[in-house]
C-alpha cells in the first residue's frame, strides 16, 4: 500500500513537472529570460500556480529551476532578431476572405479556380479547418471564387482587408518563436489579426484595413529593432 502512494505522489509531481515546460515554451518571453538568468523564480511559481490551479509550490520552483538549466543560456529572442534582421515586409491592399463549408464539392471546384489562377500568377490561399474552408484571395477575384463554389456554400465573406508579408530568410525553418514574437507584438498593439498563415518563408497576417498603419508600422518597429540589435542596420 506504502508503495503505491509514493508512486502516485511521484506521478502527481512528474505531471506538474510537464504542465509547467508546457506553461513556459507557451511563454517565449518567459523562456527567453530563464535562458539569460533574469527570472525571479518564487514570482514566476506563483504566477504559474495561479495559471494552472496548482498548490504545490515546491513541485513548481523545481521543476522551473531544471527547465533553466536544460535551456543552457540559449538566446531564444536573440535567434528570432536575427532571422527578422534580415526580413523585409510586403503590403497588399483589398484583400477578401471567403470561409465556404468543408465539402469535398468546395474543394473541387476551387482546383479549378486555383490552377487557372496559377496560370495568372495570380495569388489565392485556401486553409481547410474541421468546420469550414478558408480562402484568402484578391477582392477582384472574390465573386469568380463564389460563383465557381456556388453561393449555397458560403459561410461568411469579408472585404476591405489587408494582408502583410513578413518575409525572411530560409532559416526561419529552424528557429522557434519568430510567429509568436510578431504576433505577441501586434497584439500588445491592440490589432486584431483576423487571418493567419506561414507559407515557407513569408509569415502572413491578415487585417482590417482601418489597422493597416498601425500594425504596419509595428512590424516595421520589430525588423528595425532587429536590425539594429544584431549590427545589421
Amino acid at each position: 500500500m506504502r508503495f503505491d502512494f509514493h508512486l502516485k505522489k511521484e506521478t502527481s509531481k512528474e505531471s506538474i513537472a510537464e504542465r509547467t515546460r508546457e506553461y513556459i515554451d507557451a511563454h517565449p518571453s518567459i523562456k527567453d529570460c530563464m535562458s539569460k538568468d533574469l527570472i525571479n523564480y518564487s514570482s514566476l511559481a506563483r504566477q504559474i500556480m495561479k495559471d494552472l490551479a496548482v498548490n504545490n509550490e515546491e513541485a513548481v520552483m523545481i521543476a522551473c529551476r531544471r527547465y533553466a538549466m536544460k535551456l543552457n543560456n540559449h538566446d531564444y529572442e536573440g535567434s528570432i532578431l536575427k532571422v527578422l534582421s534580415n526580413s523585409r515586409l510586403v503590403l497588399k491592399t483589398k484583400i477578401s476572405i471567403i470561409t465556404a463549408k468543408n465539402d469535398w464539392n468546395v474543394l473541387q471546384c476551387l482546383e479549378t479556380v486555383f490552377s487557372k489562377l496559377l496560370n495568372e500568377k495570380s495569388a489565392m490561399q485556401i486553409i481547410q479547418g474541421q468546420q469550414a474552408i478558408t480562402v484568402i484571395c484578391d477582392e477582384n477575384l472574390m465573386n469568380e471564387v463564389i460563383s465557381a463554389i456556388r453561393s449555397e456554400n458560403v459561410v461568411k465573406t469579408r472585404t476591405n482587408l489587408v494582408e502583410i508579408s513578413v518575409r525572411s530568410p530560409e532559416r526561419i525553418s529552424d528557429v522557434s518563436g519568430v510567429f509568436a514574437y510578431l504576433a505577441n507584438n501586434l497584439a500588445d498593439g491592440g490589432i486584431n489579426v483576423i487571418e493567419s498563415v506561414s507559407v515557407f518563408t513569408d509569415t502572413i497576417f491578415i487585417i482590417d484595413e482601418s489597422d493597416m498603419i498601425n500594425a504596419y508600422s509595428i512590424l516595421s518597429k520589430c525588423i528595425e529593432s532587429a536590425e539594429r540589435i544584431s549590427g545589421v542596420a
